[in-house]
């Protein structure tokens, strides 16, 4: 079976998270874009566990459905295509610790294919610290030994390490990362096959790197917001299961065939920059200001595409064999924004996403699969051009730096 997942998503009870982002507004949202398998996000959080334990039931090996799923679509007036949209039990862990004698900030995703798994997790990671306060809780574990727990308690699972080139709180993460896989999780490194890249860096940029080239390169959309789900995303040609996502990023039976990506330049930490001081940098040109800021002589924060090139041993990206492909997108609702000339939460803009869902199905088989020639009959001669442009990759970029989202036009350069 062919279909799409985004597995780290975030709910109510992490902060700076919308209140929406209930497994209703998940499943919703789901069908709008057309994602089939969704993350639960913070299965550590004991309210949020309780109300997937209330709301969830069984269905494929390792996925849940919900037992009443929402009789409307996310948005009024919006009927998406009736696909079958399943949660699977994932959390993300803040470790902050030292080693090596620096302290390290790694997040990580944990994906469980049952209840019972993730609630034994919960007692090990609860022993540590305070699961209550935040839906991604903050311990002072070491990343090699959250990967040891959960391989004691839920020895089906796997771990991912989460948008692995942020800058403050990473794997490779510049302000308080590591330069390899190893010196991260030790004598556990072999149980870690796949690295979920991040809105900052796209496989062409992993790729220069070739330490990296057994691992499966994931993309979610690691979204505070059911509105969000999606921008990045991994399409599947497998068994529909937990055990077939599994197996597949793992190299075993089955296909991962790739991702949908955000251009990287949108990511808030593409660029190096002084985010206060309006000011971003090229690799180049922080080399030659010393990685100081011109205005007020603080450091500039190192973004993903320079800690790239530092630990790049390529000029340019090679694919091991049978390396799946990817695809950059533009969200819709930001295609029809910048068409109206209006903002994407505006009810014009809305309602058109409506009407564009509602025809064609989902958002992605608008952006993927609808002919031009159909979009420009049902929706616009603008959005069947940019929409044609979008996939030929002919869209005006300018780079996120510091924490400020980059901006990425489709039919212009901003005025």
């Amino acid at each position: 079976m062919r279909y799409l997942a985004d597995l780290h998503t975030h709910s109510p009870y992490s902060r700076a998270t919308s209140p929406s982002s209930t497994l209703a507004g998940l499943w919703s949202w789901a069908r709008a874009k057309g994602i089939h398998v969704v993350g639960t996000g913070d299965f550590t959080h004991p309210v949020w566990m309780e109300e997937m334990r209330t709301l969830l039931a069984p269905a494929e090996p390792g996925l849940l459905q919900l037992k009443a799923p929402p009789a409307t679509g996310a948005l009024p007036g919006m009927t998406p295509e009736s696909i079958p949209v399943r949660f699977l039990l994932t959390a993300e862990v803040s470790s902050i610790y030292k080693r090596h004698g620096r302290v390290r900030k790694v997040h990580n995703i944990l994906l469980v294919p049952d209840i019972d798994s993730a609630l034994r997790v919960n007692r090990r990671l609860g022993a540590v610290g305070n699961l209550t306060s935040d839906g991604r809780p903050i311990l002072g574990l070491d990343s090699r030994n959250l990967l040891e727990i959960l391989l004691e308690e839920a020895p089906e699972g796997f771990l991912v390490p989460a948008h692995i080139w942020t800058p403050w709180f990473s794997l490779f993460g510049s302000k308080s990362g590591f330069d390899s896989v190893e010196e991260c999780f030790g004598d556990l490194s072999s149980y870690v096959f796949a690295l979920e890249t991040g809105l900052s860096s796209d496989p062409d940029m992993n790729r220069r790197i070739s330490a990296l080239d057994r691992f499966a390169l994931i993309s979610n959309s690691d979204c505070h917001s059911p509105r969000k789900l999606g921008r990045e995303a991994n399409l599947f040609n497998t068994e529909f299961s937990f055990f077939g996502i599994r197996d597949a990023l793992r190299g075993g039976t089955g296909a991962f065939e790739g991702t949908l990506e955000f251009y990287p330049e949108e990511g808030k930490y593409h660029l190096d920059g002084h985010r206060k001081c309006a000011v971003s940098s090229e690799p180049a040109e922080t080399k030659r200001l010393e990685g100081t800021c011109p205005v007020c002589g603080k450091p500039l924060t190192v973004g993903v595409l320079s800690r790239v090139l530092e630990l790049a041993d390529r000029e340019g990206p090679e694919y091991p064999p049978g390396s799946p492909g990817f695809r950059s997108l533009v969200p819709l609702e930001e295609i029809l924004s910048e068409i109206q000339g209006k903002g994407t939460g505006c009810k014009a803009v809305t309602a058109e996403y409506a009407r564009m869902v509602s025809i064609f199905g989902s958002e992605f088989n608008l952006l993927l699969k609808a002919p031009v020639n159909v979009i420009a009959s049902q929706g616009s001669a603008r959005l069947a051009e940019a929409v044609e442009r979008v996939r030929k990759g002919q869209v005006f970029r300018e780079g996120g730096y510091d924490g400020q989202f980059g901006v990425v036009r489709v039919l212009g350069p901003r005025k």
